[in-house]
Parts: C-alpha cells; sequence; structure tokens
C-alpha cells in the first residue's frame, strides 16, 4: 500500500471519480465510479477520513505513482504561486489518455528507457498490447523529431556507436528516424506515406532482433545456421507484424523488400518499392555507425560515400536524400578540427559539410571542463577529419551534450 493525498478540490462534484478513495489507513470510503454530489458531502468525507487519500500501489486505479506524485506536486506549485480557487479547483488527476499524452509530448526523454521500451516492443509483443506500445515509441519519437531533431540523432548515434546493448532496438529507431527526416524534409513524402514508412522502419527487423544483438558482440563469424535466419528475416517479421493484427500493405512489402537491391531513380517505383528503397539505404548507413565485437564503426565520409552511390556506382536517388538531410558529418559523430580540437557534432549546418561542433578534448587532447561550440563554417574552425568513436577517450554527459543540440 502506497498513500498519495488528494486535494479535495481536485474532486469534481457530480462526476463518477476516476479511481477508488481511501482513508489515511488506506481502508476504502469511496469506490471508483461513485458521484459525489455536494461540497458538504465532499468536505464531511475528508474530515471523517481524516483526509482523501489514493493508494497509487493499487492497479484498479487509473493514476500510477508517477502521475500521482506529478499532480499533487502541480497542486502544491498552484498554491504556492497564488493561483485563484477556481484555477486550483480545475486540477485533475490526469486519466490514462492524458497520462501518455504527457509521456509522449515531454520535453525531455529518457533515451535509456526508450531503449528498453523498443527492445521489449521488438521481442516481446502480443497482439493485445503491440499497438499501444509502438504508437508509444513511435509517438515520442516523432515529437522529438519536430522537437528537436539534431537531439534526436544525437542522441541515438552516440547510443548506436557507443555500446552494443540491445543494438537492434537502437539500430531500428535510428533507422526510422532517418527515415523520417529524408521523407518529410528533402522528399515531401505526403504525411500519411510517412506514418507508414515509420512503422515499417522501426519494425523492419522484428524476426531477427534477438540475433542482432548477439552479432553485435560475437566475435566469431556467423554460422550456417545464423546466415540462413538472417536471410529468411524480412519473411519472419511479416509473419511476426500480421500476427500483431498488422494488415496494412504498405507497411508488410516494405518490410518485405527493404533489402531489395534494384537500383534506379524512386520515381520510377510503387510506393511500397520507395519505402523499402529508402528503409534500405538508411540500414546500410545506420549499421555502419555502430561498433561490432569484430569492427569499428566508419568514419562518416566513408559512410556517406557507400550510401551516395548505389549498386552499379551510380548516384542513388534514396541516398542522396539521406546525405542531404544529416549531412557529411550527422551529429552524434566526432571530428578533429584544423585547431587540432576535438569535438562532436551537436547540429546540422546549412551547408551539408559545415555543421556545428561541440569541442569536448582541447589540442592537446585533454577533456575541457565544458564542451563549447564552434561553427565550423569559419575557416578558422574548419573540419579536417571525422574521428572514429573509438578514438575519442572520454564518455560523454548525455544530458549536457543534448543541450547543445537545441
Amino acid at each position: 500500500m502506497n498513500l498519495a493525498p488528494v486535494a479535495t478540490a481536485s474532486i469534481r462534484l457530480n462526476h463518477p471519480l476516476p479511481y477508488h478513495l481511501v482513508d489515511k489507513r488506506g481502508v476504502l470510503i469511496a469506490k471508483k465510479g461513485f458521484v459525489i454530489e455536494s461540497e458538504k458531502h465532499l468536505l464531511d468525507i475528508a474530515a471523517q477520513s481524516g483526509g482523501l487519500f489514493i493508494d497509487v500501489d493499487n492497479n484498479e486505479n487509473q493514476a500510477p505513482k508517477d502521475v500521482q506524485r506529478a499532480f499533487v506536486e502541480e497542486l502544491q506549485t498552484m498554491v504556492r504561486r497564488e493561483r485563484s480557487l477556481g484555477e486550483i479547483a480545475k486540477a485533475r488527476v490526469p486519466t490514462e489518455a492524458s497520462r501518455k499524452r504527457a509521456v509522449i509530448e515531454s520535453d525531455r526523454v529518457d533515451w535509456l528507457d526508450l531503449q528498453v521500451q523498443c527492445n521489449s516492443l521488438l521481442r516481446n509483443s502480443t497482439p493485445e498490447t503491440f499497438d499501444e506500445r509502438l504508437e508509444t515509441v513511435c509517438g515520442i519519437l516523432a515529437h522529438q523529431i519536430h522537437r528537436n531533431p539534431d537531439g534526436v540523432l544525437f542522441a541515438l548515434i552516440y547510443l548506436t556507436a557507443s555500446e552494443f546493448r540491445m543494438y537492434s532496438a537502437t539500430h531500428s529507431m535510428l533507422v526510422a528516424v532517418i527515415c523520417a527526416l529524408a521523407a518529410r524534409d528533402i522528399l515531401h513524402w505526403p504525411a500519411q506515406e510517412q506514418d507508414v514508412l515509420f512503422k515499417a522502419a522501426l519494425t523492419m527487423n522484428m524476426g531477427m532482433t534477438e540475433l542482432q544483438d548477439r552479432l553485435a558482440s560475437q566475435k566469431n563469424a556467423t554460422d550456417v545456421f545464423q546466415r540462413a535466419e538472417i536471410k529468411e528475416h524480412c519473411e519472419k517479421s511479416i509473419e511476426l507484424l500480421k500476427a500483431m493484427g498488422v494488415q496494412d500493405p504498405l507497411w508488410l512489402d516494405a518490410v518485405l523488400n527493404h533489402h531489395a537491391q534494384i537500383p534506379g531513380p524512386l520515381t520510377d517505383r510503387s510506393t511500397a518499392e520507395r519505402m523499402a528503397r529508402l528503409i534500405g539505404r538508411a540500414d546500410i548507413l545506420a549499421a555502419r555507425l555502430a561498433p561490432r565485437a569484430t569492427r569499428q564503426p566508419s568514419v562518416a565520409t566513408a559512410i556517406m560515400k557507400a550510401c551516395y552511390f548505389d549498386e552499379l556506382g551510380k548516384v542513388d536517388e534514396a541516398g542522396t536524400a539521406l546525405l542531404k538531410v544529416l549531412g557529411i558529418h550527422q551529429p552524434g559523430t566526432f571530428v578533429k578540427l584544423v585547431t587540432g580540437e576535438i569535438a562532436a557534432v551537436v547540429r546540422r549546418g546549412e551547408n551539408i559539410k559545415m555543421p556545428k561542433v561541440a569541442v569536448i578534448l582541447n589540442r592537446d587532447g585533454g577533456p575541457v571542463a565544458e564542451p563549447y561550440v564552434r561553427d565550423t563554417s569559419h575557416k578558422a574552425y574548419a573540419i579536417e577529419s571525422g574521428v572514429p568513436r573509438s578514438d575519442v577517450k572520454v564518455n560523454l554527459n548525455l544530458e549536457r551534450m543534448l543541450a547543445l543540440t537545441n
């Protein structure tokens, strides 16, 4: 039992209670759905019970512990700011729908927690919870893409190049974000197509999530069984998505064909084929940004060269869109400046070769006390070369760096 106090002013008269009310000992005094008809009745209940409380550990209540705590803090803040009684009376314990909306629309993201959520979604989904969990992950990412796209790129690229844990989830989120930005800002696809593209990119590897995580830290070459699983993962992903209730043919076809190596313009393809091609090129790009136990991530210029040219060595339309939206040096990667300083890319620039960077190592190789931003479009701070993540011998404070991306 975990009791949280509820202000009488927060309870709406003549409306069903959205939660059970208990007294200071945890004894039930009013069930969820009970209607309190008058202020006198409400005050009498509160007086007789020693106050009104919610047992936030009670699964039947709609107010989880963190939401209830935030609600109480909000009421206390309103009192401290001397808000009117009318304003305070309008405060309500959030409903489940408003709680989810608050999580999705929060300006701050716990990126490690989001990794866990996406990992669970791709590994342990059931038809009953798949849609809700997918919408939460997609909603959080979509909100952040709208609010601060450079911050999203920095977080995911830095994480994917820094660790093996939950590689598949981080990789899928990164591919989805890259595709979303290219489709929105460069290719200008309709919003409905962007939505399907995002979900397809996020779920493209459901059929090999566990294997992908294992391979990221595996030092031996893939065996015959693993190669067979890799070859069949698109079909297996389709089977899993259908089992989750997915019926959208664009979504399913894009996942099924995202490894098809068919060069040529996007304009000559069907909608599903265009999606599959963009996902496939973004998949290659994101994979090269990530480490393996047997290799280090590629430098940015090599990554973009592989993405820019197609299977025939010609300029690839999908790859070009990715290059334009990400730049040569993407947020979350590292560069050496002509000053000798080592910096992390924090924001894309107007020129794809000239991003904003934050210096993390001085010209002597020592860490700086506080990262400071340089504009590489100025000759004095131009980029000399890309730097592999393995050569940067410091661990960054992700929250501090994300503050520099906004």
